[in-house]
C-alpha cells in the first residue's frame, strides 16, 4: 500500500481545478442524481432464501441432488402444495447445466465442494436478503472448508433430500429495455474506505432507480484482502435499488487456501458463487471467476512460456484463467442459450485490456477459447481490475495481445469499468468526504451502465458526485508541463530541495506556442469511432486526433502522451501517474495566438452519435 496524501479541497475549488464546465450534453440517459424518480424497491423486493429440505439419514453415498424451481406466490421461499413449477430454467452444479422438466424438477450429479445454482430466466426475480444480495444457490461442502483465517464455509453435513430455488414473476427482468450497472473495484482495505464508498459511488446508486431489473454487478475486488469486510459491504447494498450481485476478485481471496478449490471459500459463503449465469430480458449475463491461486506451475505453466506461477521469493501468487471445470460449465451454459440473446461476460480479471496489454498475469490465459464458444453471437465483455476506463471495441487491437495470445483483432466490444475505489481512495479530498482518486488513465472513479435495448447495447459511465453530462476533462500540454514533469518525477524519487512548482497550468507563453502545445480531451467513454473537434475563440471546429489508434501499435507513455490536468494532480497529492490513455485526444494550438484571454470549446461524440460539450479558458503570455 502506497502511502495516501489527502489534502481537503472543496467541490468548487475541484471543479475549477479541472477546468471542466460540463456544457450541455446532447444526450437523453438520465442525467443527476435527483433526476432519477423516486422508486419503491426496498418495499417491493421480493426476500426470501433458497429452499433447502435437509436429508432423511446421513448417508453419504448418495450422488445425485434433486429439487425443484417453483413460483414462490405467496413469497414465503417454501414450495407449497399448488405452486406451480417453472419448465425449461437452467440450473447448474459448477460442472454440468440440466433443464427443469414440466413440473419444475431437476436431477443433478452430485460431488463435494460443490456449488448448485439457478440461472434466473427473464421474466422471474430470484428472492433477495436484507441486504438485496440476489439468493439463488446453495453450497455443498460436507466437512466445510479447510481451517482459513477468514472462516470459509462451514460444514454443510450430508447431501439435502432437495434444493428448491424459488422465483416471482417480474415485470421489470422481463422487458427488453434493461439498464445492468458495473461497478469494478469498491477494493476498501478498511472501515475508513467503507465510508468513502458509501459518500461517493454507492449514494450515487442509492439515488437512482432505473436497474430494478438487472441489478448491479460487481465485478470484484469487493475489498482489499481483510475478508472480515464483508458484512460492512453489505451494509452498503442496503441502499440499492435493485438486486446486487458480487464476482471474486484477486483481493477477495483465501490467501491461506492451499489449493485453488479453497481459495474463494469465504467469498462464497459471503457473498455468491465463484461463477454462475443469469438473464434479464434479450441479455444472458455471464459472471466468471477469472483468478487462479494458488497457481502451480506444473498445471499453470506447462510449457514454460509464461514467467510462472511462483513471484521470486517463491510466494503463491494468482493468474488470470479459467479451469478447465468452469470451461466445461461455460460450454454447456452457453449451448443452452437462444443464439440472438446478447451475452455479457463479466469477470474481474478481464479477458484482455489496454492498461495491461503486454502482462500475462493480468489478463486470459484462455482468452482465444471463450471468443471461440462466443463466435457469432451477440456479445461484450466488462471487468475490472486494472482501475482504469478502458471502451475498446470490435477490431480494436494492441501489440500485447498479438504477442502473447496471437490476436488480430477483439470480436467484440470489451469494457474495463474503472473503479469505485478510482486510484485506491488516493489524492485530494472533497468536502464531501471521499478522495478524487484520479486513475492511471485520468480517469475519475465511477460506474458503466450498459443501457440495454433488447440484444443491443449503449455503454455510458457515470463519474462519482457528477452529473451524466460530465464525460470530459481538459487540460493543456506544454513544453513547460512536460519539462516540469520529468522535474517533478525526478523530485519525487529523491525529494530534497523545493519540490520543483508547475505554476499555473492554463497560462501559456510564446515560446511554449512555438513548441508543440496541444490541448487535451480526457473522454471517459471515449473509443474508435468516437471524435473530438475543438473551436478557438469562436472560429471553426477542426478534429483533434486520438493519442492511442489500437490498431495494432506499442502503448504511447510518457509525458507527451498524458492527461496533463490528472498528471498535475497525481504528482503533487499522489497516487498513480497518468502517462498512458486509450481514451486522450490532443489537438495543436495555433502558434500565431494572440497574447490574451482566449476560450475553446470542445465537442466530443462517442460512437453512437451523443454529444458532449465543454470548455477550458487559458490565456497566452509573452513570457512566462
Amino acid at each position: 500500500m502506497r502511502e495516501r496524501n489527502k489534502t481537503r479541497i472543496g467541490v468548487t475549488a475541484l471543479a475549477t481545478l479541472a477546468v471542466v464546465a460540463s456544457g450541455t450534453a446532447v444526450v437523453t440517459a438520465p442525467e443527476a442524481a435527483a433526476s432519477f424518480p423516486r422508486g419503491e424497491w426496498n418495499e417491493t423486493a421480493y426476500r426470501g432464501q433458497v429452499e433447502v429440505i435437509p436429508a432423511k439419514d446421513d448417508r453419504s453415498d448418495r450422488r445425485v441432488l434433486r429439487g425443484k424451481v417453483f413460483v414462490d406466490r405467496d413469497r414465503d421461499s417454501v414450495s407449497d402444495p399448488g405452486e406451480r413449477g417453472l419448465r425449461g430454467v437452467m440450473v447448474s452444479n459448477g460442472r454440468d447445466v440440466v433443464t427443469t422438466d414440466a413440473r419444475g424438477y431437476y436431477e443433478l450429479p452430485a460431488y463435494d465442494n460443490m456449488t448448485v445454482f439457478v440461472t434466473q430466466p427473464a421474466g422471474y426475480q430470484v428472492p433477495v436478503d436484507e441486504y438485496n444480495i440476489a439468493q439463488f444457490y446453495y453450497h455443498h461442502l460436507p466437512q466445510g472448508s479447510p481451517e482459513l483465517r477468514y472462516g470459509g464455509i462451514a460444514p454443510t453435513g450430508p447431501l439435502p433430500e432437495a434444493v428448491n430455488f424459488p422465483l416471482v414473476e417480474s415485470r421489470a427482468t422481463h422487458t427488453k429495455d434493461q439498464n445492468c450497472v458495473i461497478a469494478g473495484d469498491l477494493q476498501t482495505y478498511n472501515k475508513t474506505e467503507v465510508e468513502y464508498a458509501r459518500k461517493g459511488a454507492i449514494n450515487d446508486l442509492a439515488q437512482r432507480h432505473d436497474y430494478t431489473g438487472c441489478g448491479v454487478l460487481f465485478v470484484g475486488d469487493i475489498v482489499g484482502d481483510d475478508l472480515s469486510l464483508y458484512p460492512d459491504v453489505k451494509d452498503l447494498t442496503k441502499s440499492l435499488n435493485g438486486p446486487v450481485r458480487f464476482l471474486p476478485g484477486n483481493h477477495d481471496l483465501d490467501y491461506d487456501a492451499r489449493t485453488p478449490e479453497h481459495s474463494f471459500d469465504t467469498f462464497r459463503a459471503q457473498l455468491a458463487p465463484a461463477y454462475y449465469s443469469y438473464d434479464v430480458g434479450r441479455v444472458h449475463v455471464v459472471a466468471l471467476n477469472t483468478v487462479r491461486y494458488p497457481c502451480t506451475p506444473d498445471v499453470d505453466n506447462p510449457d514454460g512460456k509464461r514467467p510462472g506461477c511462483d513471484d521470486p521469493e517463491n510466494k503463491p501468487t494468482y493468474n488470470g484463467r479459467l479451469d478447465e471445470r468452469q470451461l466445461e460449465w461455460l460450454r454447456k451454459d452457453l449451448a443452452k442459450v437462444p443464439r440472438n440473446k446478447l451475452v455479457v461476460i463479466a469477470s474481474h480479471i478481464g479477458l484482455v485490456n489496454y492498461a495491461d496489454e503486454g502482462s500475462p498475469v493480468h489478463q486470459v490465459d484462455q482468452v482465444r477459447e471463450v471468443y471461440d464458444l462466443l463466435k457469432g453471437r451477440k456479445a461484450v465483455a466488462v471487468s475490472g481490475h486494472s482501475h482504469s476506463i478502458e471502451n475498446m471495441k470490435t477490431g480494436d487491437l494492441a501489440k500485447g495481445w498479438s504477442d502473447l495470445f496471437g490476436l488480430k483483432g477483439l470480436p467484440f466490444p470489451h469494457i474495463t469499468a474503472g473503479a469505485i475505489s478510482g486510484d485506491w481512495y488516493s489524492g485530494q479530498m472533497t468536502e464531501d468526504g471521499y478522495p478524487i482518486a484520479v486513475g492511471r488513465d485520468g480517469g475519475r472513479p465511477g460506474v458503466v451502465t450498459l443501457e440495454i435495448e433488447g440484444n443491443r447495447f449503449r455503454e455510458r459511465y457515470t463519474v462519482t458526485g457528477q452529473s451524466d453530462r460530465f464525460q470530459t476533462q481538459l487540460g493543456l500540454n506544454t513544453p513547460t508541463y512536460r519539462d516540469w514533469y520529468e522535474a517533478r518525477q525526478e523530485w519525487n524519487a529523491n525529494p530534497e530541495g523545493p519540490a520543483p512548482e508547475l505554476g499555473d497550468p492554463h497560462v501559456v507563453s510564446r515560446d511554449d506556442l512555438a513548441g508543440t502545445t496541444w490541448l487535451t480531451t480526457n473522454f471517459w467513454m471515449g473509443s474508435t469511432g468516437s471524435r473530438v473537434k475543438v473551436s478557438i475563440d469562436g472560429g471553426p471546429a477542426r478534429w483533434a486526433t486520438r493519442t492511442q489508434q489500437m490498431r495494432g501499435e506499442d502503448q504511447n507513455v510518457g509525458p507527451e502522451w498524458s492527461d496533463p490536468h490528472a498528471v498535475a494532480q497525481q504528482l503533487v497529492h499522489g497516487g498513480s501517474v497518468a502517462d498512458r490513455s486509450m481514451h486522450l485526444w490532443r489537438f495543436a494550438l495555433p502558434e500565431d495566438l494572440a497574447v490574451g484571454t482566449h476560450r475553446a470549446e470542445v465537442t466530443a461524440i462517442d460512437s453512437y452519435g451523443r454529444k458532449f460539450t465543454d470548455a477550458l479558458t487559458f490565456e497566452v503570455v509573452e513570457q512566462r
